[in-house]
């Protein structure tokens, strides 16, 4: 059995699809519990959870909810993830730092493919989790051919704990296959035991007959029961399943509805039983029992007035309200609550808890005094979608920067960069995802932003070579100005950048002034005849004259970009588009509508292959323009159940020509002209 204290506070996260329901469960949790008296709804915005004016506006989550409830004399901490595969990186944050998972989803065999990523990173990292089918009382309930679904897309077996008693199509309770009690829901209230209808007995039998073959597949002894006909007590069974649930053996599977409270209660004695505590879970992360105190910070929060909180699990020890850790001193101690953040002067080992004002702390990062100390943390997911973001008014841009920074360290999905056309570019998963960023800057710093689509890095290069004269003179009293230079203008390989080079002989241009006619060139090139950087070309300086007296580095600066700007027109300019190598993610039933969607947008198939490690998955590999990159993950995700993905590389840059070329050209005319 595995070994674990009860008394410690324990923690689990619910994640799943988007409108599975989740927050839902955590409403009936925290009723069953009786930590709330009256339990919200997410339709009228009444939840614990989904506080926040970005998730009300939204009617959806778009951060994790941390609420702590009592449930027979034990401290449970819940992290309700949000489903949006646009907020990934919070759910996966949380996962590492709690017990166990509880992954919602609906009785939708057709939506079983919503839940594949989750599963896969889940086992992946060995994190025990379950399963709840929520939403069992709708009409027309498919849950076998779900639980087939799921099966399909879950690398650890299924392992169904309870069958649904129905009346017609409504499923209106179940059967425990362990301790084979019946039950019938009662809304709001604890279920009522009732007798094992006849009608249902032989397939209760069935299903229980799988649990215990599942179970013997890592039990020799209930192996060796079940061949010999030998019952096994529900106490073994009941040993087994929290043994096998802790080392992510098996997925146990619940079902119920969060709305009407139905299996809620089960759900929860499940838990109680099953769910490892903190210092198991310890163990499976490599901590060491002995040391100082240890935390991980899993969430940090920025607020305008109360300043930095960091969200973080105690995996070791105690820590004080004012206790000095590295030269960082805790400024506020707080339990998370229905009602917020709750002051406490001291936390321990499995509490969830906010520490105060640890700005040296980032997500991810650890508090303690062992400097040498590390865990396991998940990668920052990859920018799929990006905004140029500018503030509304003028002399806000460093305030700006700051609290931008400020909200990428509370999500490290969060990107931000700087152009090399001077925007301010932040990057995100999705749409809704840098909305919601750029709705935080208002709510929380009173930062009016105005944002729009990035500038594509179009480049230019030349088709010819010209030999030009640049020569700058001028007189006005005093030394004068005077540098005289030729430069041959050549094209280059694709790839090759630029190359300056001189071959003067004679002295005709002394050799303390090269320097200056290559500078002079190369900042020529950061704008060429088309209005974009210039690649790809030599400029060799061949001969020139100068003046004793008047000539100086400026003067041969001015004299190499007057030459530059004749000859670039003479060169016949081209606009070259960069192209990305990319790779999409998508199951294998949407790979065509995947491959319409890069041809769509003048992108070139490379082919497709089987995705390795996913079974029923394809990667499509293609090269695409960068300027149809915009939306590329909202059309994507719309054909593929939201789960479709990609990752991106630069690759070349590519001779753009006709139309497309003719409108980006002239609308970087018209920019520069703005300016």
């Amino acid at each position: 059995m595995t070994s674990r204290t009860p008394s410690l506070p324990r923690a689990a996260a619910l994640v799943g699809p988007y409108a599975s329901g989740k927050t839902s469960l955590l409403e009936a949790l925290l009723s069953a519990c009786g930590t709330v008296a009256r339990k919200g709804r997410t339709r009228d915005g009444s939840t614990v959870g989904d506080s926040s004016p970005e998730a009300r506006a939204r009617q959806m989550s778009v951060e994790p909810n941390i609420v702590s409830a009592r449930y027979l004399d034990e401290t449970w901490t819940f992290v309700d993830c949000p489903g949006s595969v646009e907020f990934k990186q919070d759910a996966l944050n949380a996962l590492a730092v709690v017990d166990a998972a509880i992954v919602v989803c609906e009785p939708d065999p057709a939506r079983a493919v919503m839940v594949a990523p989750m599963l896969k990173f889940l086992n992946e990292h060995k994190i025990p989790h379950l399963l709840f089918i929520n939403k069992v009382d709708t009409a027309g309930t498919r849950l076998t051919e779900t639980l087939e679904a799921l099966q399909a897309v879950s690398d650890r077996p299924l392992v169904l704990r309870e069958v649904p008693i129905r009346e017609g199509e409504a499923v209106t309770g179940y059967i425990d296959l362990v301790s084979e009690r019946a039950y019938r829901y009662r809304p709001g209230q604890p279920s009522d035991l009732i007798r094992i209808p006849d009608e249902i007995q032989s397939e209760e039998t069935r299903a229980r007959q799988e649990l215990l073959e599942h179970l013997a597949d890592f039990d020799d002894r209930l192996m060796e029961e079940l061949l010999e006909d030998i019952q096994p007590p529900p106490t073994e069974l009941y040993q087994d399943l929290s043994r096998d649930l802790a080392e992510n053996l098996i997925v146990p599977v619940f079902f119920g509805s969060a709305e009407n409270d139905s299996g809620i209660r089960r759900l929860l004695k499940a838990l109680r039983h099953d769910v490892p505590g903190p210092t198991a879970t310890a163990r499976r992360l490599g901590i060491a029992a002995d040391g100082p105190p240890l935390a991980q910070i899993f969430k940090s929060v920025h607020a305008q007035h109360t300043g930095k909180l960091s969200y973080g699990r105690v995996w070791r020890g105690e820590f004080t309200d004012n206790q000095s850790i590295n030269g960082d001193r805790i400024s506020g101690l707080y339990l998370p609550s229905i009602t917020g953040p709750a002051k406490a002067p001291r936390v321990g080992t499995g509490d969830i808890a906010a520490f105060g004002r640890l700005d040296a702390i980032l997500t991810g990062g650890l508090l303690t005094a062992d400097s040498s100390a590390t865990l396991p943390w998940p990668k920052p997911l990859s920018p799929l979608f990006s905004l140029a973001v500018a503030a509304e008014k003028k002399g806000d841009d460093v305030k700006l920067t700051g609290v931008l920074a400020k909200l990428c360290e509370e999500d490290p999905s969060l990107v931000l960069d700087h152009s090399e056309f001077g925007e301010l570019v932040l990057r995100g998963q999705g749409e809704i995802h840098l909305q919601v960023a750029t709705d935080r800057l208002k709510s929380r710093f009173n930062m009016q932003v105005v944002t729009r689509k990035p500038t594509v890095p179009y480049k230019e290069t030349i088709r010819k070579a010209a030999s030009v004269h640049g020569r700058h003179k001028k007189q006005s009293g005093g030394h004068g100005q005077f540098g005289d230079v030729y430069l041959d203008i050549a094209p280059l390989p694709r790839g090759s950048g630029f190359q300056f080079r001189e071959t003067v002989v004679g002295g005709v241009v002394p050799r303390h002034f090269i320097p200056a006619v290559e500078q002079g060139v190369t900042e020529s090139l950061s704008q060429g005849a088309l209005g974009f950087p210039v690649v790809d070309l030599s400029v060799t300086l061949t001969q020139g004259s100068y003046h004793a007296v008047d000539s100086s580095d400026m003067a041969f600066k001015t004299a190499a970009r007057i030459g530059m700007a004749e000859g670039m027109p003479q060169c016949e300019p081209i606009l070259l588009e960069p192209i990305l190598l990319v790779e999409l993610s998508v199951p294998s039933d949407y790979t065509a509508k995947a491959q319409r969607i890069v041809t769509g947008r003048r992108g070139q198939l490379l082919g497709f292959d089987a995705r390795e490690g996913w079974p029923g998955w394809d990667t499509v590999n293609a090269y695409l323009p960068q300027a149809e990159m915009d939306d590329l993950i909202v059309e994507l995700r719309s054909l593929t159940m939201g789960v479709g993905t990609f990752a991106w590389t630069f690759d070349h840059l590519q001779e753009l020509t006709g139309r497309v070329a003719e409108k980006v050209i002239e609308a970087r005319r018209e920019a520069l002209a703005a300016d």
